[in-house]
């Protein structure tokens, strides 16, 4: 099968299996005994491959976070993207902005210690993703469109600053609700 122009390599079937593997095990591994479990080699040990397989795709923990999190990702992007307004197009944008921050927050609430390891353990990981970059690219769009006289870039990056997992985690231990936390969000935006 010849690859499609610009769909970047084919995985070789073993590869693939391997992903798989690695994946499902470092899943179980986070469900069962939690993120604090996602060690590169009790992820190799758990599935079955080599130290070396697991370092090859996933050089750090972070890696392995955000592949994790992938289907996630992809699921909230079609949401703000396509999806129903107010989250997705169809709403005013002071609506689809509230709606983003508020599905933002409940995203951390269900994935925010797996999402702080991948936004923490490589430094600046947080900010040179692509979701991280269509979050602020979707955040200034909607901007834009509410407030043209304003710098929307800064107001996207301050909006999002309070979404790091780390500050989000820290704020549900230290014993905020998360119902506190949307109408922090929504005392922002007023």
């Amino acid at each position: 099968m010849l690859p499609i122009a610009g769909s970047g390599p084919v995985e070789r079937a073993d590869a693939a299996r391997n992903r798989q593997k690695i994946l499902r095990a470092a899943a179980k591994l986070v469900a069962t005994r939690g993120v604090e479990s996602l060690a590169l080699d009790e992820v190799a040990a758990a599935a079955g491959v080599g130290v070396g397989t697991v370092y090859r795709r996933y050089p750090d923990r972070g890696a392995l976070a955000q592949a994790l999190l992938d289907e996630q990702e992809r699921e909230f992007q079609q949401a703000f993207i396509s999806g129903p307004p107010p989250l997705g197009p169809g709403a005013p944008a002071e609506e689809r902005i509230r709606a983003f921050l508020h599905a933002f927050v409940d995203r951390l609430e269900t994935q925010g210690k797996l999402l702080m390891v991948a936004e923490t353990e490589t430094p600046m990981a947080r900010f040179t993703t692509g979701a991280y970059r269509l979050h602020h690219s979707h955040l200034v769009g909607l901007i834009s469109e509410a407030e043209p006289d304003i710098d929307a870039h800064f107001r996207a990056d301050a909006l999002l600053a309070p979404l790091a997992a780390a500050q989000y985690v820290y704020q549900r231990e230290n014993g905020m609700s998360v119902e506190q936390i949307k109408a922090g969000f929504d005392q922002l935006l007023s």
